[in-house]
């Protein structure tokens, strides 16, 4: 099976628009680009509790970019912000899900822009380099996986096929096709059947081993179209139709660092797929 990497994908803030890359260095956090990692930023409330496209779909119109010296936001009616890496704040707690993880403040003009495009009040919020978070042991074995404020793992794959899938069946149903923006995954491979990333055990390119612990369980994001920043349940619905699973509605894997942290992913890169049967 020839099974090559289609996509790379950071995403800075969590929530927010991704980056699309060429190449992407890989931590043990999950890619990274000059250090930079994903999910590195994330939007609070007033009381400390992170919020995403779930509460606020226009989340997916905030496009993000980096420069060698900031975090770049822009959004439909607002003017650019941007926020220094320098940037030097107080350290407090957040919540993330059932996490409290340690954030280091990103200034007023930050939480005023936020606020004012939200409508709520917000803050911005970077992950402290002296905390520390990992992936529950019960995926991962004896294995510490650290990562900063995805919602419970490093990486997210997905495949192709699958997107494939799934619009073939939206199509027949008189609906558009979605992109695989919607699935907001890390690293889209290109290849396997529809579906088999669901038995998939290992996956090494060149010195890197990347290990699929989960199948991800979708929540209503992926019904947030990221042109229009609208959610509809169309999407959803049609993949709960035959991906349903007592533990979820299912499209993608999450998945560790096992070897390689300090490797490089390119596109187009090829990886050696291990099943678990």
């Amino acid at each position: 099976m020839n099974v090559r990497i289609a996509e790379l994908n950071l995403f800075p803030v969590k929530g927010c628009r991704g980056i699309a890359l060429k190449e992407a260095t890989l931590s043990a956090t999950g890619l990274e680009v000059d250090g930079i990692g994903d999910r590195e930023w994330v939007v609070v409330d007033d009381e400390g509790e992170f919020v995403s496209q779930r509460e606020y779909p226009r989340m997916a119109l905030i496009e993000t970019r980096l420069t060698s010296t900031s975090l770049l936001l822009k959004a439909p009616g607002m003017l650019l912000l941007d926020v220094p890496l320098d940037s030097e704040g107080d350290v407090v707690e957040v919540r993330v899900w059932n996490d409290r993880v340690s954030a280091v403040t990103q200034g007023e003009i930050a939480g005023a822009w936020l606020s004012r495009y939200l409508g709520v009040p917000a803050r911005l919020m970077r992950f402290d380099y002296e905390g520390k978070r990992l992936a529950a042991h019960r995926y991962t074995g004896s294995v510490d996986a650290p990562f900063k404020f995805a919602d419970a793992f490093p990486l997210l794959v997905t495949n192709t096929a699958s997107l494939a899938e799934l619009n073939g069946r939206l199509q027949r149903q008189g609906e558009a096709a979605a992109a695989m923006s919607r699935f907001r995954p890390n690293i889209v491979l290109d290849g396997p059947p529809a579906f088999e990333e669901d038995y998939f055990k290992l996956l090494r390119t060149g010195g890197i081993a990347i290990r699929p612990v989960k199948p991800c369980a979708r929540c209503s994001v992926p019904g947030v179209d990221p042109a229009s920043g609208e959610h509809s349940p169309l999407l959803t619905d049609a993949l709960a139709a035959f991906r349903a699973t007592p533990d979820g509605v299912m499209f993608g894997v999450n998945a560790i660092v096992v070897e390689g942290a300090g490797g490089t992913l390119r596109v187009g890169d090829a990886v050696e797929v291990e099943l678990r049967f």
